[in-house]
């Protein structure tokens, strides 16, 4: 059974001489949902995907179904390639990353839920860019996704993941946790740091609502998900440096969940709060609904042919 106290599974692994990644291997086999090789071509089956969406938005634009969004990975991924970029190069290339898996999700195309469909692109980006700016082979990236869904799974279990639940802050912040705790495993860290790393990202987005503009995983999800891709890079790093996150990752967790259940329900994805009834949220909600309007119409009209014959 999984240890669902942090505290005892760092002392089970640091015992053990395990890492949180193995830990959630040895889990899935107890299960009995595959044996190893079996479990790690799925996660490798995953992990193509969410290799394949963090490239496609990145070289040529691609446009959301409602029309509101779209392009910005392909612009972003243009002005990274000129050097300018104040991230430095594995930040900025997560960023793109992150743009592109969100964008590829509002274009209704195939992503990884990662925990979340709206937070889809920070694990990818935070582990991908990670990869190839430190040149790690793929079997080093499989073990961060273990790593990451171990982090997901405590999270999950103790708290929410969800926006409607608990705003944005337990969809982003969690993949932000998520991805945190990955790098830090993948870059030799200890599950004591990874566990610090994952709550410093959480503790950076406390109080983060879920206010999508008309409604849609779009505005300003994307985004979003490029600056939590950013979050999760920096966690890991001052973890990486020794530093520790004074309040523990269970209490930040619950702290989420306590704050998620506060917050009044116009800014948990119910797009009647926050962002959302601005007056350029609301004309763009309007924008949007006479978008799907005439795409509905049109879909009329070539129903009607098709019947006629046509």
């Amino acid at each position: 059974m999984f240890i669902m106290d942090t505290e005892k599974l760092t002392a089970y692994l640091q015992q053990e001489n395990m890492r949180l990644c193995d830990y959630a291997l040895a889990q899935e086999l107890e299960a009995g949902t595959g044996d190893r090789q079996e479990l790690r071509d799925r996660m490798a089956q995953t992990l193509a995907v969410m290799e394949r969406s963090v490239e496609k938005a990145r070289k040529e634009p691609v446009h959301s179904v409602s029309g509101l969004t779209g392009g910005n990975a392909c612009l972003y991924e243009a002005y990274r390639q000129t050097g300018k970029s104040v991230l430095g190069d594995t930040a900025s290339l997560a960023a793109a990353m992150a743009l592109s898996c969100s964008e590829l999700n509002a274009s209704m195309q195939c992503i990884v839920a990662c925990p979340t469909a709206g937070s889809c692109g920070i694990v990818p980006a935070v582990l991908l860019s990670c990869a190839e700016t430190r040149s790690l082979d793929r079997e080093r990236v499989i073990d961060g996704l273990f790593t990451a869904s171990a982090v997901g799974i405590l999270i999950g279990s103790r708290a929410t993941l969800a926006g409607a639940e608990g705003g944005c802050q337990a969809e982003c912040g969690s993949a932000a946790a998520m991805g945190a705790a990955a790098v830090v495993e993948m870059l030799g860290g200890t599950p004591d740091m990874a566990f610090h790393a994952a709550a410093m990202a959480l503790k950076n987005v406390l109080g983060l609502t879920c206010d999508p503009v008309a409604g849609l995983v779009e505005i300003p999800c994307i985004k979003r998900n490029a600056s939590g891709a950013v979050n999760a890079l920096l966690s890991a790093d001052l973890a990486l440096a020794g530093m520790k996150s004074y309040i523990p990752f269970d209490e930040v967790v619950d702290a989420m969940y306590a704050i998620g259940r506060a917050m009044p329900s116009e800014v948990r994805e119910t797009a009647k709060g926050g962002l959302a009834v601005t007056p350029t949220g609301q004309r763009m909600r309007e924008e949007a609904e006479a978008s799907k309007g005439r795409e509905r119409d049109r879909t009329e009209v070539v129903k009607k042919d098709l019947q006629n014959g046509h």
